[in-house]
């Protein structure tokens, strides 16, 4: 398999050698053009046999919410913090040793996206994309992406995605993300497959929309249960343990999984269409909306021999599974205008059903029950509006009849004080059941049995945000979030329970009592020449009776880096060391069996530094990116974790690249 991936990148990467240069421009709002000449995109033109010049506006992404972006191929900072497994920012995670086995949190946000529970394993499932990050594309011509990164060991990370269309009315893409990591500790190989296909189209009067995709994922785990020895093994840095294999860990033998399977599409026609005269754009119009929705997920934990660590098990081995299979339908109506903004109503109907394959009989006789099902209606509203530089958005969604969901209100508004700043504020409230797995689990472990369907109440949240984008003094956020009734996973008399055997107590709580959340989050950049250095620096304060949400108080990201134009202006170079550090604090622990992770108030982690050298450039369409990761590792201290008993990983080299081409 890995000469096959060789071979492929040296193919692909002469196809890129041969594309022209694209770069974005940062002083004006022209777009910059492919040098790449086809026929004119207007089919019943005349002048076939004249060329016209694409340019970046014609590779255009659209995100869930339809907000579009066009294809970006500069080589920046914000690229660097988002080359990794999840292709996005991970300020505020803390990844365990191997990548993707798991991200404790160093920053917390309360906000909901639905408005229903998930099946919950939030420790597993961050690779698992939602409907709601599924972009769409619109292209001029044939698009490809390829993303590569070496992992741990043995395997590899592949992200491919092909754009293309039939028609400029009618566009697709496929995509697959291939990921295998052996690691460097026993018992921690990650594998990974998402497969998306996605369709967008416009009919030509403009009335009709349509968009789909479909989405088949996987994620699979060893699990090693973390370490035995950790003190003699770890933290003493005994060269017997520097290969990280003859470490002990607790398991040998489990393993979980993640699989799902989605349909979805959405489309639109619009009844009443009126143009401005002599312009494309619209004054009125007045349309008719539909989705659907069809998933169903399942969660396993799989383990040969049952183990002391999880506590007594009714069988000699495990295999627990968790099944969730949702089913929404939803019927709009839009109303738009010049004047009056655009307003959206309608109502839905969700249908689930949560089951595991048994029922499970205490021994007073009381009986857990294997199913959650039932159907929900709601409605739904939103509307948005623009004056000037004023822009205000809400959307509201409100369960008529069910258990499970309560509301979910977001408003928003910012105002462009001048070309430099702008000020956006938004406020946040929702109410719904916990997750489903802190409802109701069923395990071959006794103590992973409950039934909290008719205990725990509706999970509220309310926030308030406040955030100042500047060129000139940088960016500001400071939000406030309050919650009542937050659910968490903790052991059960924490306090008489040994050392190591935490696990066996697991149980989902709730606290009844209010807990107030304050979150101050500043970015800023200095230039001078070509040397930057870029800040993040996040403060957190939690408010709380109980101690029941564990957050650092402090978490910062420097990065000093030079960036040039090299050899002719052939290549763009940008190297620097980036500083990670966050306050120690009584972090999560981690339960393999659940996936999740729990309050534990017994063990201070944190207060080191992580340091990681890179080398990027830019040829073309090309990003190359060379990383040594945690280099300090061996003379910084060895008490570098991720969670208790998990370290997080030792210094290591990684390089990969990504690439752009057309056709």
């Amino acid at each position: 398999m890995k000469y096959i991936i060789l071979v492929l990148l040296c193919l692909a990467s002469s196809i890129v050698l041969g594309q022209d240069v694209i770069e974005k421009s940062e002083k004006k709002s022209d777009s910059i053009p492919l040098g790449k000449k086809t026929k004119p995109i207007n089919p019943k033109s005349k002048m076939q046999n004249d060329s016209i010049t694409l340019t970046i506006e014609d590779y255009k992404i659209i995100s869930f919410a339809r907000d579009t972006t066009y294809l970006d191929t500069t080589l920046t900072i914000q690229k660097e913090y988002k080359y990794n497994y999840l292709r996005e920012d991970d300020f505020e995670l803390m990844p365990f040793s191997n990548i993707g086995q798991a991200y404790n949190e160093l920053g917390v946000n309360f906000e909901r996206v639905t408005s229903y529970p998930n099946l919950g394993v939030i420790a597993k499932d961050r690779k698992y994309l939602e409907k709601e990050q599924i972009n769409y594309y619109n292209v001029a011509t044939p698009m490809t992406e390829l993303f590569f990164k070496t992992t741990l060991e043995e395997g590899q990370l592949l992200d491919a995605n092909l754009a293309f269309n039939t028609s400029r009315r009618l566009n697709f893409s496929i995509g697959y993300i291939g990921f295998r990591s052996f690691g460097k500790y026993n018992d921690t190989q990650i594998e990974s497959g998402n497969f998306i296909t996605t369709t967008n189209y416009l009919s030509k009067n403009g009335r009709y929309a349509l968009r789909a995709h479909i989405a088949a994922q996987n994620i699979s785990s060893e699990e090693n249960g973390g370490l035995v020895e950790k003190e003699e093994q770890f933290e003493s840095g005994d060269e017997d343990f520097i290969n990280r294999p003859r470490v002990d860990v607790y398991l040998d033998d489990a393993d979980n999984k993640i699989l799902g399977k989605r349909y979805y599409f959405d489309h639109t026609y619009k009844l009443v269409r009126k143009q401005l005269d002599s312009t494309r754009f619209e004054k009125t119009s007045l349309s008719i909306g539909h989705s659907f929705d069809y998933e169903t997920k399942y969660y396993q934990f799989v383990q040969t021999a049952s183990d002391t660590l999880f506590g007594d098990a009714i069988l000699s081995s495990i295999n627990d599974k968790a099944v969730l299979k949702t089913f929404y339908n939803e019927v709009n109506a839009e109303f738009y205008n010049r004047t009056l903004g655009r307003l959206t109503g309608g109502v839905n109907v969700y249908n689930y059903d949560y089951y595991f394959n048994s029922r499970f009989i205490e021994a007073d006789g009381t009986i857990i029950p294997n199913r959650l099902n039932g159907t929900e209606f709601g409605i739904v509203g939103k509307y948005a509006k623009r004056i000037g530089e004023f822009d205000f958005n809400a959307d509201l969604k409100y369960n008529l009849s069910g258990e499970l969901a309560g509301n979910l209100f977001n408003a928003s508004a910012s105002y462009s004080i001048n070309e430099n700043n702008k000020l956006r504020f938004s406020i946040h409230t929702s109410s719904r059941m916990p997750n489903f797995n802190y409802l109701l689990y069923q395990s071959e472990y006794l103590n992973y049995n409950w039934d909290n369907s008719s205990v725990f109440e509706k999970e509220r949240t309310s926030s308030l945000k406040g955030e100042l984008l500047s060129k000139v003094w940088g960016n500001l956020m400071v939000k406030y979030s309050n919650l009542d009734n937050y659910t968490y996973f903790s052991p059960v008399s924490e306090e008489e329970i040994t050392d190591g055997l935490n696990n066996a107590f697991i149980k989902p709580l709730q606290e009844g009592n209010a807990i107030s959340h304050l979150k101050v989050k500043y970015e800023k950049e200095f230039k001078v020449g070509m040397f930057a250095l870029n800040n993040t620096l996040m403060y957190q304060n939690v408010i709380q009776d109980t101690q029941v949400l564990n957050v650092p108080q402090l978490v910062t990201r420097n990065t000093l880096y030079f960036s040039s134009d090299v050899f002719k202006k052939a290549m763009y170079l940008q190297t620097g060391i980036t500083f990670k550090y966050f306050s120690s604090y009584n972090m999560n622990g981690y339960n393999p069996i659940l996936g999740e992770f729990y309050v534990q108030n017994k063990e201070e982690l944190g207060g080191y530094p992580l340091l990681d050298f890179f080398i990027n450039a830019r040829i073309k369409q090309t990003r190359i990116y060379l990383k040594a990761e945690h280099f300090n590792a061996s003379f910084s201290g060895r008490d570098y974790y991720s969670a208790p008993n998990y370290p997080y990983r030792d210094f290591v080299i990684r390089f990969g690249l990504v690439w752009n081409f057309f056709s």
